[in-house]
């Protein structure tokens, strides 16, 4: 599965800070806009919000990787996965507002889901309840597991057809799981 045109990944570097910081604080205007706190107050809380999530990030999946999504050469969101034999972690998928019901997302979830059943792997993800991407899990073959805190927390089955009807995927021994690469879209 490819991404639509002019989409790409390329691993993030620090450089990208500044846009990672101002996609988050894009990603959770909506949850910000009732509250009222003048413009300058809620950007340093997301600010500040953005900087703890990202050293959570840092502390938590030491082995995370870390792409970022980009249209045309321009940053356009940003792929956080975690890897482990079992598990693929979907730690955060989100794009800009400009570049969202372009197909670039399931693209994307295609492309992880192939990765998956490659190396028999789980998908698991936290998703916000009122999240409308919840519609594109499910469409995918996610399933509600639980609720933990205030996400939903989603898995998708090792994918076993393959397995019956000899579709040539390969299954990977115990311990020995290519991480993901898609580096046919890198740029």
């Amino acid at each position: 599965m490819d991404l639509p045109p002019g989409f790409a990944l390329r691993p993030r570097t620090d450089a990208d800070l500044g846009f990672l910081s101002e996609l988050y604080a894009q990603s959770r205007a909506a949850e910000l806009a009732p509250v009222p706190w003048p413009e300058e107050r809620k950007r340093a809380f997301l600010n500040d919000q953005f900087c703890k999530q990202h050293a959570h990030y840092l502390q938590h999946y030491p082995t995370a990787q870390w792409w970022l999504v980009v249209r045309d050469g321009v940053p356009a969101g940003r792929l956080y996965l975690a890897q482990t034999p079992g598990e693929l972690r979907i730690m955060d998928v989100t794009l800009v507002p400009g570049c969202r019901n372009e197909g670039a997302g399931t693209a994307l979830m295609r492309m992880l889901i192939s990765h998956a059943d490659r190396n028999r792997l789980a998908i698991t993800l936290h998703v916000e309840p009122f999240n409308p991407a919840i519609r594109l899990y499910v469409r995918l073959g996610f399933l509600h597991v639980e609720t933990r805190g205030v996400y939903h927390f989603m898995r998708r089955p090792v994918s076993v057809e393959d397995d019956f009807v000899g579709g040539g995927v390969r299954v990977a021994p115990d311990g020995d799981h290519e991480q993901f690469e898609p580096s046919a879209l890198r740029m």
